[in-house]
């Protein structure tokens, strides 16, 4: 073996294992109370999600990939499944692009509402509340710093996909799991999946 290999120390090493632990853990759990509750894994609520938040509940496929941070090839997979459940529908951009975009059906919107409070909920038990405040924000403040060493897309992506916002100071909260745009959706009554309550009626 290498004598210029850099090997970890048992402190090191020790913290290392709690982060890969928690990499295959949460996952599986957050998946898991998906698909018991609701039918769906963690990428098609994203998706759901993602689109009750977009101005008339319709986005472009290529924007939708970025937003629930999936490839295009993943999305359309996905999208797919969800049309043969009547969730989302495809369609030529209404915008003129020579584009498709997805758009959520009725179906899909009470599909959204219906998972969001159980997921939130399990969020909420596996990290949130596990955390105090600033334990969260350290964590955000570790997992950026990783985030940008092994895939800076994926930061750039968060931070696109939450301008605007109040919780963080150069960005907003993931689409996926809250909703606090004031230039909001032209659907009163689009999900703000962090709670699963509806919005608030615009001032």
């Amino acid at each position: 073996m290498s004598e210029d290999t850099p090997w970890l120390s048992p402190a090191e090493l020790y913290n290392w294992l709690h982060l890969t632990g928690a990499l295959t853990a949460l996952p599986n759990a957050i998946e898991q109370q998906l698909k018991r509750d609701s039918g769906l894994n963690f990428f098609e609520y994203s998706v759901l999600s993602g689109l009750s938040q977009a101005p008339g509940r319709a986005m472009k496929m290529s924007a939708l990939a970025g937003s629930a941070l999936g490839s295009q090839s993943r999305l359309s997979h996905a999208v797919t499944r969800l049309e043969r459940a009547g969730w989302v529908q495809r369609r030529n951009c209404t915008q003129g692009a020579r584009a498709v975009e997805a758009v959520l059906t009725d179906a899909g919107h009470a599909k959204i509402v219906e998972a969001a409070p159980a997921h939130v909920r399990q969020a909420r038990r596996l990290v949130v509340d596990a955390l105090t405040e600033q334990e969260f924000d350290q964590l955000r403040n570790a997992l950026r710093k990783i985030l940008l060493a092994a895939s800076p897309d994926t930061v750039q992506l968060i931070d696109a996909s939450l301008a605007d916002g109040p919780e963080h100071p150069d960005a907003v909260s993931p689409c996926f799991l809250h909703r606090d745009r004031t230039d909001a959706p032209e659907h009163p009554d689009t999900l703000d999946a962090a709670t699963g309550q509806e919005p608030q009626e615009s001032r």
